[in-house]
């Protein structure tokens, strides 16, 4: 199958949903939210007056994050304008994910939201708009110069496609073991789709419009560093095991990869310099923990060891990937053995996520 078509979050609220497991995109989310507001409010001081204002968040997921994105931003705009005594423009968000996404879950949470806003902010906020655009972000979403703010979390490291003709016996992603000809696969790959992304933007985003993006990534040229890959690893190491006891054919395994691609920021840099229609105004990278940090589960969550609450983040993520092509009836045992072996492996090592936060500026 495409990956458009299988690349979705777990949907519902059940405790294997996207919904009930975000915790680390959760945290993704604040360490940028301070690049965030500060976006908003340069374009506030430099686009105004504006008669309306145009916010696309893209690869928006389902559950609490989207909305939680989108009343930050609505809370900068306000905080803004209402300590210059400005009115409020008309606000149109876009909400963009793969048509596969899960926007029922958005779409039911609407109404308490708006209420909150209302009582939050008072009726002189003026009219917010929120509507879905269903779509792949590496081709063109909005009309010419329609957009004057981007926001995207936790999406740009998915690839349009797996690398064509891998060769990677065993392996489910990059490892040390992979020869050199994958490595430059899936860098090829994500070059070619962050320059679509790009050129697609220059054309929706207006001049002087702004986007912050958050990735996974890595601080490192070596794509084979452990927190850039060694999640994948593990699930990998899962899946061997199974295949050990005859639960799992081989050639199945060696037949996945991800569409998967964690880039440093220097070649991220590389494609924006090459494509040309943004300047880089901030980047930083920062240190996710794998599990979300102990004291971000609540609840019966809470009570769950590290390899549970890692296990079930990325089950979360990557299931429906997953059961379209090892089948539904090993998912339950695969995540329980990939939960055991990340418990093992985070006992002995400090591993987290790099996150990479960059801001871009649209050139006139």
């Amino acid at each position: 199958m495409e990956t458009e078509e299988v690349l979705h979050m777990n949907k519902g609220s059940g405790k294997t949903s996207y919904a009930m497991n975000s915790t680390v995109q959760d945290n993704i989310i604040s360490v940028a939210k301070s690049a965030t507001r500060k976006a908003i409010v340069q374009i506030l001081c430099s686009s105004w007056p504006m008669i309306s204002m145009c916010i696309a968040d893209l690869g928006c997921s389902s559950g609490p994050n989207v909305l939680r994105v989108i009343s930050e931003i609505l809370d900068a705009i306000y905080d803004t304008l209402h300590r210059e005594n400005r009115p409020t423009p008309e606000l149109l968000v876009y909400l963009n994910d793969l048509f596969t996404n899960d926007f029922n879950n958005i779409f039911q949470s609407l109404p308490s939201f708006y209420k909150k806003q209302k009582e939050e902010k008072g009726a002189g906020f003026g009219s917010c708009f929120i509507s879905a655009v269903p779509g792949t972000f590496y081709g063109r979403l909005f009309p010419s110069k329609s957009l004057h703010f981007v926001h995207s979390s936790s999406s740009l490291h998915w690839l349009s496609q797996v690398p064509s003709g891998l060769e990677n016996k065993g392996k489910i992603y990059i490892s040390k073991s992979s020869p050199k000809c994958v490595l430059d696969a899936y860098l090829m790959q994500f070059q070619k789709d962050f320059s679509h992304f790009l050129e697609s933007r220059s054309q929706e985003i207006i001049n002087g419009g702004r986007m912050v993006l958050s990735l996974m990534g890595r601080e490192s040229m070596d794509p084979t560093v452990p927190h850039s890959c060694y999640q994948w690893e593990l699930l990998a190491h899962a899946l061997m095991n199974m295949v050990s006891e005859g639960l799992v054919e081989e050639e199945i395994v060696d037949s996945f990869n991800a569409p998967y691609y964690a880039p440093c920021m220097e070649e991220m840099k590389l494609e924006i310099e090459k494509e040309g229609s943004f300047m880089v105004d901030y980047h930083e990278p920062y240190e996710i923990d794998w599990d979300g940090g102990t004291k971000s589960w609540s609840g019966s969550l809470g009570m769950l060891s590290s390899g549970e609450r890692v296990a079930r983040t990325i089950r979360a993520v990557v299931e429906p990937l997953f059961e379209s092509h090892f089948g539904s009836h090993i998912m339950d045992e695969l995540f329980r053995r990939y939960g055991e072996l990340v418990e093992d492996h985070l006992s002995k090592n400090r591993t987290k996520y790099i996150n990479l936060v960059i801001t871009l500026v649209k050139r006139d």
